[in-house]
């Protein structure tokens, strides 16, 4: 890869990494699921603002469910875990269990048989979530745990639904997958959070909640997912990929920088079996080569 492009590839780690900082706070202003709508309400706003030529690149069949799984279900599950005390770093950390399930659900839907690379990152990764789940009280932040799981998985189901819509432009998908969210999120924000909850978030914004808001759309999604396409379409995805995996990283250690979170021994191994489950799943090994031998 050129020198430029490693550098933006680390640069969307960053901003992906620090965006559960982001969540953080906001939540602080936000019910999550409003927070969750007004993430894609102002995602979406490029769209119906300037408009996009030519339609979504992949048919509405996969724009509404991408749009539900990845939008309603899988991030409505994050910001929940996250606002009843799951981390922002751990939260980085066991999202990236999504690799797993991508490869366990093209497994039984797609017949993907998962290699032994795959299966021993697997086991190395979730006994690392279990670890974790060791530290964490009983009580709200082991659901928020169990949700933030649930998030990864349903990020399985939307990546199988993204691998067969095969979008030739990841970032123009995304302004239509961001159209779908914010009405099925509001509606379930007035029936789960309250209509005088969400005019009380609504009425009394702060800058911190605001910039939240713009940094998740703006900076997470909508530079996030263009830039990563642009990877994409320049370079393999065996190439691109393996950058995912600081995305932990800088969650982690933004999280540990401006929350003041902390980790004990036993999250640190955990968190680290994650690591390198995920390094063993994802990196792939230089192959080897007969070696020459000159006269």
């Amino acid at each position: 890869m050129r020198t430029a492009h490693i550098g933006l590839a680390v640069a969307v780690a960053a901003i992906w990494g620090f965006n559960f900082v982001a969540i953080k706070v906001g939540l602080a202003d936000f019910p999550p699921i409003l927070f969750c709508a007004l993430r894609f309400a102002l995602a979406a706003l490029p769209l119906v603002v300037l408009g996009v030529r030519g339609g979504p690149p992949v048919p509405w069949r996969f724009i509404l469910g991408i749009g539900m799984v990845l939008g309603v279900v899988k991030f409505s599950l994050l910001f929940v875990g996250m606002d009843i005390g799951m981390p922002a770093g751990l939260s980085s950390l066991v999202l990236q269990s999504q690799a797993f399930f991508t490869a366990l659900f093209a497994a039984a839907v797609l017949g993907e048989r998962p290699g032994p690379k795959q299966v021993l990152g697997m086991a190395v990764a979730f006994s690392g979530i279990g670890l974790i789940a060791l530290e964490m009280p009983a009580g709200d932040s082991l659901i928020g745990l169990g949700l933030v799981v649930a998030a990864a998985a349903a990020w399985g189901v939307a990546n199988l639904l993204m691998k067969q819509a095969k979008a030739p432009d990841l970032f123009r998908m995304m302004l239509w997958v961001s159209v779908v969210p914010p009405i099925p999120l509001l509606l379930l924000s007035l029936g789960l959070e309250g209509p005088d909850r969400a005019w009380q978030a609504l009425t009394h914004l702060t800058p911190l909640g605001v910039g939240a808001v713009a940094y998740i759309a703006f900076g997470a999604t909508l530079f996030g997912f263009a830039a990563w396409g642009f990877l994409l379409r320049h370079y393999p995805a065996s190439l691109v990929a393996p950058f995912s995996l600081l995305v932990p990283v800088f969650g982690m250690s933004s999280s540990a920088l401006f929350l003041g979170e902390s980790f004990t021994p036993l999250k640190m191994a955990g968190a680290l079996l994650v690591l390198a489950g995920l390094a063993v799943a994802v990196l792939k090994l230089p192959s080897a080569r007969p070696a020459t031998h000159r006269p």
